[in-house]
């Protein structure tokens, strides 16, 4: 390995490394977790009825996530039939940060280097576009840890609140700081320094369809050196929740160049350096403390989702953030999420009066 190949790997120092939870689920299991073996017939796979249908929507509807394990599935598409009970409308990732690959019709893969742990956030908060809900599909599990976990956000939201911290995102809002880089630029050379390319991530090879693309979910853009496509999105850091009539917290520093502390070829960048950052809405920076108080706050009210092959989970990205730790496969082992993305919803932002 060459010198700056593996600098390109090397990790910089002062990481703030995510907690994920207390070691308590804040939220009973038992409140969300449907087993699949009450709706199977003769040990038969799970098949969508309408009785899960009803049970899926009724727990979904009052706590904002489901775990339906024990069903038997072992293929994506049955897996998202028992999704779509719950999550009907379907929507294409378009204009997304992860370089995500379609598995199936509709199913994407995560998208992220298993060996880089991913913050807690919520999908697509950093366009005018975002998604009601996701849901994951364990298709490939290793024997070992590959757990994800969410946290609940109602909760960290009214701890945030209680802080000056947060009464400071209230009061300033932020904006997402996003370049992406041009796959052409990058050709027959490694892709240090790059998290997606903007063909990836707006679905295009042309470069006018992509500033437009960015530009209809919100976003400022603009040309950079080598057709690097610079994006800047002003926004709330809440987000005003018409299921519970108030405004939820729906940012997370999973926006920020710490997404990418163990990112290879990513995370030996300074901080300026880095694809992503996050900043207040006036442009100030986020001291060391705020940062880890933000993690904090979702890590104080984290849920573990152990997966095993078959599992459906279904995540309300208003009520839950998501993320995980980095996974550490055996030979031979693989592990493999189809992600659905659910409906859209044009960002509102907070409601002054749903405090």
């Amino acid at each position: 390995m060459t010198a700056n190949i593996a600098e390109a790997f090397a990790p910089l120092p002062n990481i703030i490394e995510p907690k994920w939870w207390t070691g308590t689920p804040a939220i009973s299991p038992g409140l969300f977790v449907i087993d699949g073996n009450e709706y199977r017939v003769s040990g038969e796979p799970l098949v969508a009825s309408d009785a899960l249908a009803e049970h899926m929507q009724r727990v979904y509807d009052a706590i904002g996530l489901v775990h339906v394990i024990n069903t038997g599935l072992d293929d994506l598409q049955s897996m998202r039939l028992i999704a779509t009970l719950v999550l009907k409308k379907e929507r294409k990732y378009e204009g997304g940060a992860n370089p995500r690959k379609t598995i199936e019709k509709n199913v994407y893969e995560v998208g992220a280097p298993l060996n880089a742990w991913l913050h807690y956030h919520h999908e697509m908060a950093y366009i005018g576009s975002s998604t009601k809900m996701v849901s994951f599909m364990a298709h490939k599990m290793p024997s070992e840890g590959g757990a994800t976990f969410v946290s609940d956000n109602c909760a960290a939201t009214d701890a945030l609140m209680a802080t000056e911290f947060g009464q400071k995102l209230k009061r300033l809002g932020l904006c997402y700081h996003r370049n992406l880089s041009d796959r052409d630029a990058f050709k027959g050379r490694l892709d240090i320094g790059v998290y997606n390319h903007w063909q990836q991530s707006m679905l295009t090879e042309d470069p006018d369809q992509a500033i437009a693309e960015a530009r209809s979910r919100g976003l400022e853009a603009e040309w950079g050196e080598d057709r690097l496509l610079k994006t800047r999105y002003y926004i709330s850091a809440f987000e005003y929740f018409p299921h519970l009539d108030r405004n939820l917290l729906y940012a997370s520093l999973a926006d920020d160049g710490m997404w990418f502390d163990t990112w290879p070829l990513v995370q030996h960048l300074s901080a300026d350096e880095r694809p992503l950052k996050l900043t207040f809405g006036d442009g100030t920076e986020m001291t060391l403390e705020e940062k880890r108080l933000f993690l904090k706050i979702y890590d104080d009210y984290g849920i573990p989702i152990n997966w095993q092959v078959g599992d459906v989970a279904l995540i309300c990205n208003y009520r839950f953030a998501h993320g995980r730790p980095a996974v550490h496969l055996q030979e031979g082992e693989e592990r493999e999420l189809g992600v659905l993305i659910g409906e859209s919803f044009d960002r509102l932002q907070a409601r002054e009066d749903k405090w």
